[in-house]
């Protein structure tokens, strides 16, 4: 098969090259959830019952600042009431606080406390240090490389997701 004038593959190619990859993808999945590696991260973190509730403060930690309800929903996927739950469960532990929004007096946003940071960090740490001993006898190189395509393809597939939000990319070939 020869590449298309552009220099890239012919779109038969770049679809059996994914079809050779996604066997993998599954395989990462299912060896990560067999592992239980979440749950362990989660348990590091002191949030073994409230394993959802992890959720939220990741959000907030990836943020960098107070965010509104509606806000960590979106950046979760998940529907507001489940954001609102979870909120109300860690607040109860201390883990976070409403505060009023400085730009909207009537808004509250929701931020971690520190106690809340500090089980957040634990959880990141657990799981940096996991893959970074998985990965050690990689190259460095490698290692770089796997991080910026992992980046990429986050970046390509969740924009590729909100079109369908947008009511765009319908077909498989949009």
């Amino acid at each position: 098969m020869s590449p298309e004038p552009s220099g890239e593959p012919a779109p038969e190619h770049r679809e059996s090259a994914f079809l050779a990859v996604f066997p993998r993808i599954a395989q990462l999945s299912t060896a990560i959830t067999k592992g239980r590696l979440v749950e362990r991260a989660t348990d590091e973190a002191g949030l073994a019952r409230d394993r959802p509730a992890i959720g939220v403060l990741m959000t907030l930690r990836v943020a960098g600042k107070p965010l509104r309800i509606g806000e960590i929903a979106d950046r979760m996927q998940v529907v507001g009431p489940h954001v609102t739950r979870q909120v109300q469960i860690l607040e109860k532990r201390g883990l976070v606080r409403r505060v009023t929004d400085p730009d909207d007096g009537r808004a509250r946003l929701i931020e971690a406390t520190g106690p809340g940071e500090e089980a957040a960090n634990r959880y990141v740490t657990y799981l940096l240090g996991w893959f970074t001993e998985a990965l050690t006898d990689w190259p460095r190189q490698d290692r770089d490389d796997l991080a910026r395509l992992l980046a990429r393809l986050a970046d390509d597939v969740t924009a590729r997701l909100a079109r369908f939000d947008d009511g765009g990319d319908r077909t498989s070939g949009a």
